[in-house]
């Protein structure tokens, strides 16, 4: 048996910025023209006229300030509201291999370490560009990696879930490391029409390399525990997939093709989860609250991360325990927690000890216990 650890991280963040002013006016420009064109409607009680948002109300929800994503123009166009992307050819990279062959090579430089040291590559998205061939192995070619790769999706917590994998193969010798990335293209499956979330989501690629102890040529962190836990709901949902077009209205503009969830249910529901998780899981390994350094959570909502900080370590978490990324970044899936640990984890002395937990649709969650040595 031998001993996963974490040796490197590598984020590829996209060079477009929507703030939450731009989208305020982008998304209010919408409703105006759409609450025109349905005005006869509307004044019949036929139709529910649109509300307009605002700045205030997507921070006091949602804790969000800007989000990077890969197109803004489509995405601020009152008329289309989505992003607008080129068309690949089969002989070019898909976007989301070539993204997350940025946050790999990012990845494989912090740890010192080539194509050559990978035996495997997880893809762990909550949405891949195509069925297949699996983007998992498109990286792998892109990287030159030899051996195995596969996709993998838990929406948020795929990239907890893709560690835990990762460090199972490696603790058992199957592997001597793997690359888990998470290309995330969150503004793709957004409905940017829906006051209620159209300010959630933004994009990013991250990836973690896993290896065995011995092979760590610098600070790294031992893996010391991973657990996951899924438990149905529809209360967080998205109804495309590859039957649309098989049934009658398929291929209709429908809002179930799009993210949507019932927020309300969602709080409710899934933080008591969450936290009994980490509770148990801490418990299981003989780590108390005050071993815990720092904790990477999900960055999903901010009131929701207060909370879960709050539980984990029973008291307010002190500034820079709880590092929140989801102000700039806003909510980038499975990508988001380990945004957070890339950024915030060099600090941390040897010995300290610190918790990774991603949770979402499904119902899902992944809790990853860390220490740092080195």
């Amino acid at each position: 048996m031998f001993t996963p650890v974490i040796t490197g991280t590598g984020i590829f963040t996209p060079d477009q910025i929507i703030t939450n002013a731009e989208l305020v006016a982008s998304f209010n420009a919408y409703v105006d023209l759409y609450n025109a064109e349905h005005a006869a409607a509307i004044e019949a009680g036929a139709v529910e006229a649109k509300a307009h948002s605002s700045e205030e109300f997507i921070v006091k929800a949602s804790g969000i300030e800007q989000r990077y994503v890969i197109d803004k123009a489509g995405v601020l166009d009152p008329q289309v509201m989505h992003p607008l992307l080129r068309q690949r050819s089969d002989d070019e990279p898909s976007l989301m291999a070539e993204m997350a062959l940025d946050a790999a090579s990012k990845a494989l430089a912090k740890a010192g370490k080539t194509a050559a040291d990978v035996d495997a590559v997880i893809c762990a998205a909550s949405n891949l560009e195509r069925a297949y061939p699996a983007v998992a192995i498109e990286i792998q070619e892109l990287l030159g990696i030899n051996g195995f790769a596969f996709d993998m999706n838990v929406a948020c917590s795929s990239a907890t879930f893709g560690i835990q994998a990762a460090a199972d193969m490696v603790r058992s010798g199957s592997i001597r490391s793997a690359l888990v990335v998470n290309p995330e293209i969150c503004s793709a499956h957004l409905e940017w029409r829906d006051r209620d979330c159209h300010f959630i989501f933004g994009d990013v690629a991250t990836a973690t390399l896993i290896e065995r102890e011995e092979a760590a040529e610098g600070p790294y962190f031992e893996i010391r525990s991973t657990r996951c836990a899924t438990q149905f709901s529809n209360n967080i949902r998205n109804n495309n997939g590859f039957l649309r077009r098989s049934r009658p209205d398929g291929v209709a503009d429908r809002r179930d093709m799009q993210f949507m969830q019932n927020g309300r249910k969602v709080f409710k529901e899934v933080l008591p989860l969450v936290s009994d998780h980490v509770a148990a899981h801490m418990a299981d390994n003989d780590v108390v609250s005050g071993d815990l350094k720092r904790i990477w959570l999900h960055q999903a909502n901010k009131s929701m991360n207060d909370f879960i900080g709050r539980k984990v370590l029973g008291r307010v978490p002190e500034p820079g325990e709880q590092p929140n990324i989801l102000q700039d970044y806003a909510n980038t899936s499975s990508a988001g927690s380990i945004i957070a640990f890339a950024k915030y984890s060099d600090d941390l002395k040897d010995g300290d000890m610190g918790l990774i937990c991603s949770f979402g649709a499904g119902y899902s969650v992944g809790s990853v216990i860390v220490q740092k040595h080195g």
